[in-house]
């Protein structure tokens, strides 16, 4: 970088590792944050120097919190014989903003990949076995729709279903406003299978 500007460049290293900011984004934020107020960059970085001291684990359901338990988990207004189950806390984020989901959630923290060496092991499947035994009778399994989502989603409706739980999973299709045209084979397949029916008013 012209000018010895180490500094500035190390900042942007650091920008380009976030997910979704490249060499150029990261640039132009380093840019930005140099040109801006002081008190706003002073402020940021406060923020993010004390983030992990102030945001942990939910101990019950994994997701991300500043008070334990997280306000879901706390709320004795949720179904409480409902659950879903996440691969990352961002999930839960994702889903508590449709407010179309009044139960329950649990973190896997991750899914079963035996080509990166993660197993039903190294999630908190022990976890979600024993959060079932305290009056769950639903489990909507909420995991991506990845190969490795499918098989996480599988193992642990296999298993679930041994001890008798209810076992769903969220239905995969064809997004609002979508076009047949353009969406994939594997889109299409999935929206066939999740099919529901269509009844008419008399």
């Amino acid at each position: 970088m012209p000018g010895g500007n180490d500094a500035l460049a190390r900042l942007i290293k650091h920008l380009s590792r976030l997910p979704g900011i490249g060499p150029k984004s990261a640039t132009r934020l380093a840019y930005y944050l140099l040109q801006s107020d002081r008190g706003y960059t002073e402020s940021l970085a406060e923020e993010i120097r004390t983030l992990q001291d102030r945001i942990r684990r939910c101990s019950t359901c994994g997701a991300f919190t500043e008070a334990d338990p997280c306000d879901v988990c706390s709320d004795a207004a949720r179904d409480r014989r409902t659950l879903c189950v996440v691969e990352q806390p961002q999930d839960v984020v994702v889903l508590e903003s449709t407010r179309a989901f009044g139960g329950l959630y649990h973190v896997l923290g991750g899914v079963i990949s035996p080509i990166d060496g993660v197993g039903p092991e190294d999630l908190s499947v022990g976890d979600l076995l024993t959060r079932c035994t305290q009056g769950i009778t639903e489990v909507i399994i909420a995991t991506n729709p990845t190969v490795e989502g499918d098989t996480t989603a599988l193992y642990l409706a296999k298993m679930l279903e041994e001890r008798g739980y209810a076992v769903s999973r969220l239905a995969l299709g064809l997004p609002v406003g979508g076009d047949l045209e353009y969406a994939d084979r594997l889109t299409i397949e999935r929206s066939l299978r999740g099919r529901t029916r269509l009844t008419s008013r008399s």
